[in-house]
């Protein structure tokens, strides 16, 4: 069942079906706004949606309606997102902000033995550092935000919006990346089941330590012991975690949404996910197009008189805006030679800027009508 607010195209039809979409993309191409329009036309099908985002500009929270967003899902009014009040009852529309240490502080209380195992290692200075800035930290929570809201959230679509860097992709890895460091050899050498064993565990490992404490210093090592021997016990249930994320990405029902713009250097990044995308075997569900310059066809030969002045300098800016058109088209002629039979939405440059539910819905017109052939192109916004 839809509202006249929801197109019937191929990003409609996975609002309407899909219960997991990741878009991806580089930044600046409209990234952050397909995924709040793909939650609210969700929401508008009658499905209980979230959108979660790691923008840290915070434009999501503004285009729907809220001073902030925060790690904990805030659901958004119906009035404000359904004011004619058209939408099906089941219809329900969230926001979250991905916060990495918070999200990780609940990873570790969740596997805890205890509150006092909990609260040890929380206040561990190695994990203060490891919990907000180790490499990869932001998109494994990502992904253990997702796996969280799959499970526990009762949510019929969640839509995430990835990290705007080429590195957007980093989430793909990242739960076999925690996996790797429980199977690390050191890692489980260090985290042998009794202070005796790790007292003998050799003398080597001893020897390794006051090597490093030399480079990093003495009190960085002991915090990192005591981390290690904080999360004894622990580290199976991160393990079997970062497996049912893996299995979450990897399912059928995961739908992958790639967001560019007409740019060469954007569609360089869009061939980029592609391909690892492909490398990962997970396909690529919908292509968005952002922001595409109108054709205007062949550059008229300019009238008697009129190549200088005012008028001379309108049939430059029409010479050059035909130019630019004609390049995005090549640059897009490539992009799709290259990734094959995906579906396409070209959304055109419009003049809205995306602040609020109702300029959303402008854009929504565009994101999910039918997939397109010829170039309409994308919104104003950067996200």
């Amino acid at each position: 069942m839809k509202t006249t607010a929801v197109g019937d195209g191929p990003l409609a039809r996975l609002a309407a079906e899909q219960p997991i979409i990741v878009c991806c993309g580089s930044g600046g191409v409209g990234k952050t706004t397909t995924a709040a329009v793909l939650a609210l036309a969700g929401a508008r099908q009658g499905r209980n949606a979230i959108v979660v985002t790691i923008d840290p500009a915070k434009r999501l929270a503004n285009a729907l309606g809220l001073d902030e967003l925060s790690d904990t899902a805030h659901e958004i009014e119906r009035e404000l997102w359904d004011p004619d009040g058209v939408a099906p009852a089941g219809g329900r529309l969230s926001a979250l902000m991905l916060d990495t240490k918070s999200t990780f502080d609940h990873l570790v209380l969740k596997y805890s033995a205890d509150e006092v195992q909990g609260e040890r290692i929380l206040k561990n200075t190695f994990y203060r550092n490891l919990s907000g800035a180790l490499a990869g930290t932001q998109e494994y929570m990502a992904m253990e935000k997702l796996h969280e809201l799959h499970d526990e959230g009762g949510y019929d679509l969640i839509v995430i919006d990835t990290p705007p860097t080429r590195n957007a992709l980093d989430f793909l890895d990242a739960p076999a990346r925690i996996t790797r460091l429980l199977n690390n050899k050191l890692f489980r050498l260090v985290m042998a089941p009794t202070r005796a064993s790790f007292r003998m565990a050799n003398f080597a490992l001893q020897a390794f330590f006051r090597t490093v404490a030399k480079v990093i210093g003495k009190e960085v090592v002991e915090d990192l012991v005591l981390f290690f021997q904080a999360f004894e016990g622990m580290e199976e249930g991160f393990r079997v975690r970062a497996t049912r994320v893996m299995q979450l990405l990897s399912d059928r029902r995961t739908a992958f949404v790639l967001v560019t713009a007409p740019a060469r250097d954007a569609v360089s990044e869009a061939r980029y996910f592609h391909d690892r995308l492909e490398d990962a075997h997970l396909t690529v569900n919908g292509l968005v197009v952002n922001r595409i310059h109108p054709e205007f066809g062949d550059a008229p030969a300019p009238p008697p008189g009129s190549s200088v002045g005012t008028m001379g300098e309108l049939y430059a800016n029409l010479a050059d805006f035909i130019e630019l058109s004609k390049r995005e088209q090549g640059h897009l002629a490539g992009l799709e030679q290259s990734i094959g039979p995906v579906p396409i939405v070209r959304v055109p440059l419009l003049e809205v800027e995306v602040c609020d539910i109702a300029s959303l819905t402008e854009v929504g017109h565009y994101l999910l009508g039918p997939a397109s052939a010829a170039a309409s192109g994308g919104s104003k916004d950067d996200g």
